[in-house]
């Protein structure tokens, strides 16, 4: 066993040293203008993130500082991660902070540039791009420091038992445009702090920061978790267990040493995701969770469903065809020997059975196999060998790629397509239809991984929806063991096909994700919806396995008054424009013929989106302007909810305990995503890949 775990140790040095290497990445931060003599800097740097009831709330605390004898003008970029919005932009103004309002996105540039010219304090927060976000604010003054906060929500991510949360500061370089016109100052050069709180209704075993050795790790019980990351660097585990203490020494370091190898966070620096893991209890049971709001004086209320299946779905074990389909562009550059090794470690864990291809794309497309070739180790070799003598360039004509891959499928085997990309299309056909029809001629999965911030998350995902395959984010500083267990776990067995959620006896409305194409092993299904009255409601779940009609039902109460979580309001909203975008797509019509709809909807619940900004002014500008502080009052019952939250114990939110919908346990993905020391069944699940990487290691110095 000692060789066994020395092996593995320095298998895991290794991987931490080329995912280390590939970490680099323009960052968030202050924007200046290239060849601009600007002093701004940013002096803190304070993040607070809150995880529970099934989404999760961030609060972030900017404080910029002027050393120069003039006024400048702040202009702070970053990205917001996958299904994240924006729900408030607060500027300090004398020492009093003023929350921003929502207005369309023109007038709100037309208010800032007035407000600026005439030397008033003033703050804007817009949506760039599909992942990029920026925040002015003017002036900040000589000598002067002027803080400002952003706060974002999102609904937490769980698959198989293990959550993932994703604090993005990796902005990625595929913008040139961008690159070659503002340079970013990422340094801060006072506090730079994270916070994170979970409080899970269901038991939590392990948390885990896989790239940041100085984060701090404890729990009181556990439901109750807390992770810090600070300047002041003090060492501890970056996974801590329900057991285990948070401090580690000189003698029990071997057995922590994952946190001893994994890369270094730069502590002062925004250049750098946070991502962390938490992995739920084993042999939990299916269950349908709700979280509610709705105000005793009102008929309507709103509700998000969380499903989770307990369903006994089956290994596949006939033989299948896999298209891998890389992008070697040039943006590709710093991360593309982590996606050479992902490769193939996914081709070492095809069955004997299976048939796979590989296509390499950037302006063209190049075939690496020749012609459909067996997962034997003779033909994994030879196609691993060619790969490493591969290199990034060029530009990222995906339509091509998919195209070529498409063509290549055997109808009468069982197929998938694997994509591994960073960026966005700008080659050849460009526009999401295009990519959707073509997804949808034959019928093949198509399972995504997007490595990066900067990825057209919202292309990608739309049409991987659209074959019914799946999508999973990549970050530097995720734990790329974690990512690749999690994929296979999903795609090497059955899934729920054609799963549709109708709800009877409260009456329903305005669903959000009620009907998706498939449910892979460990995926869950969140609903968004608004609900009328209140009282007794039956659930049920259709689904199909393998052409089979499956049924699953429950029934639980919808609440007359419900207070405590105002929040899902906004994210319903969210859900549902970015309903109305994948419908727009999927028709091939206009976002602009939805302009009235996103913009009526962002307005009441406070959203910045492709058409609407936040703006900061004065008490007295915004009245003088016909600006209503709706946005405001609604911080501010979400705020005191979130204390009050705060103050009482955890909830457990699963409505379904005394009519279970599901009679088996939800599966989860062992050793996904964390764990404290290595214990022999890790070893045994993670060996084949170990070996798999130091058989390559091996390949490559021969």
């Amino acid at each position: 066993m000692n060789t066994l775990v020395n092996t593995i140790k320095h298998a895991a040095i290794a991987i931490a040293t080329v995912f280390l290497a590939s970490s680099q990445a323009v960052a968030s931060g202050l924007l200046t203008a290239n060849g601009s003599n600007a002093d701004l800097e940013i002096q803190d740097h304070v993040v607070s993130v809150s995880i529970e009831d099934g989404y999760a709330i961030t609060t972030v605390d900017n404080t910029f500082y002027n050393p120069s004898n003039t006024e400048l003008e702040a202009v702070y970029e970053f990205p917001v991660p996958k299904n994240g919005t924006v729900a408030e932009f607060t500027v300090w103004i004398d020492g009093k902070a003023i929350i921003g309002e929502v207005v369309e996105k023109e007038r709100a540039k037309k208010l800032y540039e007035s407000e600026k010219a005439a030397g008033r304090d003033v703050g804007l927060t817009e949506k760039i791009s599909f992942y990029r976000f920026e925040s002015k604010v003017s002036p900040v003054r000589p000598q002067q420091t002027t803080k400002t906060r952003l706060v974002y929500m999102q609904p937490a991510d769980v698959e198989g038992g293990i959550g993932r949360y994703v604090y993005p500061l990796e902005e990625g370089g595929t913008d040139q445009a961008k690159l070659d016109f503002w340079q970013t100052d990422d340094s801060v050069s006072g506090q730079f702090s994270f916070d994170l709180t979970l409080r899970s209704g269901f038991p939590v075993e392990a948390v885990r920061a896989p790239a940041h050795t100085a984060a701090q790790i404890s729990s009181s019980d556990a439901n109750n978790w807390k992770l810090q990351i600070n300047t002041n660097g003090i060492s501890s585990p970056t996974t801590a267990t329900s057991e285990s203490v948070v401090e580690i020494s000189e003698d029990n370091r071997d057995q922590h040493f994952e946190s001893a190898n994994q890369p270094q966070s730069n502590g002062n620096r925004l250049n750098q995701d946070i991502v962390v893991y938490w992995r739920l209890k084993a042999d939990l049971p299916g269950a349908i969770e709700l979280v509610t709001h709705k105000e005793a004086s009102e008929r309507r209320g709103t509700f998000m469903m969380t499903v989770t299946p307990g369903v006994d779905l089956q290994p596949i074990t006939e033989g299948r065809d896999w298209v891998f389909v890389l992008d070697r562009s040039g943006s590709m550059n710093g991360k593309y020997q982590t996606l050479m090794d992902a490769t193939g470690q996914a081709l070492n864990k095809l069955s004997v059975n299976d048939r796979f291809q590989i296509l390499l794309f950037d302006d063209q497309v190049e075939e690496i196999s020749n012609g459909w070739m067996s997962a034997d180790q003779v033909s994994i070799e030879k196609v691993e060998r060619a790969l490493n003598n591969s290199a990034p360039r060029g530009g990222t004509d995906l339509y091509r790629g998919l195209s070529k891959a498409i063509d290549k499928l055997d109808v009468d085997r069982t197929s998938s397509i694997i994509l591994i990309t960073d960026g966005v299309a700008n080659v050849g056909k460009t526009e999401k239809k295009d990519f959707i029809d073509l997804m949808t001629k034959q019928d093949v999965r198509l399972f995504t991984a997007i490595m990066g911030n900067s990825a057209n998350r919202p292309m990608l995902e739309s049409m991987t929806k659209a074959s019914k395959g799946f999508a999973t984010s990549v970050s530097n500083s995720d734990d790329i063991m974690g990512v690749l267990i999690s994929a296979i776990e999903k795609v090497k067995y059955e899934a729920l096909h054609d799963v549709e959620l109708k709800i009877k006896g409260v009456k329903t409305k305005d669903l959000v994700a009620n009907k998706v194409a498939t449910l892979y092993r460990g995926q869950q299904m969140v609903i968004f919806g608004h609900y009328y009255g209140s009282g007794e409601a039956v659930a049920r779940l259709d689904a199909k396995i393998s052409g089979e009609d499956k049924q699953y039902k429950t029934t639980f109460n919808f609440p007359n008054e419900a207070t405590s979580n105002p929040e899902i309001e906004r994210l319903w909203a969210y859900a549902k424009i970015e309903q109305i975008k994948d419908e727009s797509s999927y028709l091939g019509t206009e976002l602009s013929d939805h302009r009235s709809a996103i913009v009526s909807t962002a307005t009441e619940y406070g959203l910045v989106t492709d058409f609407t900004s936040m703006i900061v002014m004065t008490d007295e500008q915004f009245e003088a302007n016909g600006i209503e502080r709706n946005n405001k009052k609604r911080r501010e019952a979400e705020q005191a909810a979130q204390q009050k939250r705060a103050k009482s114990g955890v909830q457990q939110r699963q409505v379904d305990q005394s009519a279970p919908a599901f009679s088996q346990n939800r599966p989860s993905y062992s050793g996904g995503g964390g764990g404290g020391a290595i214990n022999p069944m890790t070893l045994i699940m993670l060996l084949p890949l170990l070996v798999a990487f130091m058989r390559r290691r091996t390949i490559k110095q021969s």
